[in-house]
């Protein structure tokens, strides 16, 4: 279960549902904007507050994912000499 591949695919499918969720709960504000009792009021400010903390924490999370993906590609290029942009597009394609 700690294998590399499979964390990097359960972070895309975590990352992937946070999106569908933030989605859903934009549009759910956007479609209840009308209700004006004082307990929607309530629960609509929860929500967009929710919603800000989720889209914060996305940012955050594709922010580390990009840096990471950084590190790894730089830790490559050192560990097979890529010094060019050709030699490094040319690994990408060469069978392992």
């Amino acid at each position: 279960m700690d294998d590399p591949e499979h964390n990097l695919q359960t972070q895309e499918r975590l990352l992937d549902d946070l999106r569908q969720v933030i989605e859903n709960a934009e549009e759910l504000l956007k479609n209840t904007d009308q209700y004006n009792g004082a307990l929607y009021q309530a629960a609509r400010a929860k929500l967009a507050q929710a919603l800000l903390t989720a889209t914060e924490e996305l940012a955050r999370f594709e922010d580390t994912q990009l840096d990471r993906m950084i590190a790894l590609t730089a830790a490559a290029n050192r560990l097979h000499q890529d010094l060019t942009g050709e030699a490094k597009i040319l690994r990408a394609f060469r069978p392992t």
